[in-house]
């Protein structure tokens, strides 16, 4: 599970190559989705076992960072603001659960170095469909989440489906829909539309393949894992 913020970009444009993790990582997939997005999903030494970081690419370089623990909880990301899980979740997120019995609720907040903060409720629920992507079986789910800032006013909500991998743990970016607080939805999708792995052709590509032509300036507003 993921939760969306507006993205930034945190690197000078990129040119087409391949991207090196950062010492000490190593990257196993690389996802080309829809919106046009490329990532890259890579692990650890020195980090409890299952935890997971992905850095999300567009035309013009990294644009965010998102870390998360075995159970695909959210525990920092970096975009236009770093984002950490505050201590003691009301209810964490927990994939165990999600696969166990088909629905996993969350309620947990987070601080950024901004000095503002948030807290964010809501649901993962498996739906019974699946995909093949590239021989991966990936697991859809339908997701509503509601953002409150400190004062408990509703700032955010989104709503749609996205995609599980349980053998990875974590979630991928799917079809749906944002409301930026505004009462307006804004449609998204990043759908993954093709896999890469070490060894094969695209793995660690740094230029997304779909959906670009029809960006404009703005990047997507897209959620965030906390699992991921």
């Amino acid at each position: 599970m993921r939760w969306a913020i507006s993205l930034a970009l945190l690197t000078a444009p990129a040119v087409a190559g391949t991207w090196t993790p950062p010492a000490g990582c190593a990257a196993y997939v690389t996802v080309q989705s829809k919106s046009c997005i490329v990532s890259h999903l890579y692990r650890c030494e020195g980090e409890p076992a299952g935890d997971q970081w992905r850095v999300d690419m567009g035309q013009e370089g990294e644009f965010f960072y998102s870390h998360i623990d075995s159970e695909g909880q959210w525990l920092e990301s970096y975009g236009q603001t770093r984002q950490l899980l505050d201590a003691g979740p009301a209810d964490p997120a927990n994939i165990t659960n999600l696969l166990a019995s088909g629905l996993d609720t969350a309620d947990f907040s987070v601080s950024r170095d901004d000095g503002t903060g948030s807290r964010f409720s809501g649901f993962d629920r498996l739906t019974g469909k699946e995909v093949v992507i590239d021989g991966v079986t990936l697991l859809q789910t339908e997701i509503d989440y509601t953002e409150y800032d400190r004062a408990g006013t509703v700032v955010g909500r989104s709503r749609g489906n996205e995609f599980i991998n349980p053998d990875w743990r974590s979630f991928l970016g799917g079809a749906g829909e944002r409301d930026l607080g505004d009462g307006k939805w804004l449609p998204l999708d990043a759908s993954p539309v093709e896999f890469a792995f070490p060894g094969e052709e695209g793995f660690l590509e740094t230029q997304p393949k779909y959906d670009c032509d029809a960006l404009t300036a703005s990047l997507p507003v897209w959620r965030a894992s906390y699992d991921q």
